[in-house]
């Protein structure tokens, strides 16, 4: 059965999507860019800021469904530009510091609202 995820901690979605779905004991979050959920317009600051935010965004997409960064077992990790892999690799080890999930990490030609990266993740529930 199918359970949609709506994170109140989280910036609304800016297009025809869930901020998660659950399925049995999975959860598939959708990506996450760098959108202050107060305001609901991108970070102000570097790649650091950015990817500050989009983990901070896409924990508050976890809690909602119950889970944490522990629970995460893929993670895929979109960049605007691959040379900020170092700085989004440092922010993202501390996120995910214990038994990390696997992970794919790719630069794509652009992403929504101007945003320099975005992560989403699968996790397991419960």
């Amino acid at each position: 059965m199918k359970k949609t995820i709506t994170a109140p901690n989280a910036p609304a979605a800016i297009g025809p999507y869930s901020h998660a779905v659950q399925t049995g004991n999975l959860l598939f979050t959708s990506g996450q860019i760098p959108l202050d959920p107060a305001t609901g317009k991108l970070v102000e600051g570097g790649i650091e800021a950015q990817t500050k935010q989009v983990l901070e965004n896409l924990k508050a997409v976890l809690h909602a469904a119950g889970a944490d960064f522990k629970d995460v077992v893929k993670t895929q990790v979109f960049l605007a530009d691959l040379a900020d892999f170092q700085a989004v690799n440092a922010l993202y080890a501390e996120a995910f510091s214990v038994d990390p999930p696997a992970r794919s990490c790719y630069q794509v030609a652009a992403l929504p609202a101007g945003a320099r990266v975005e992560i989403e993740a699968i996790a397991t529930l419960g």
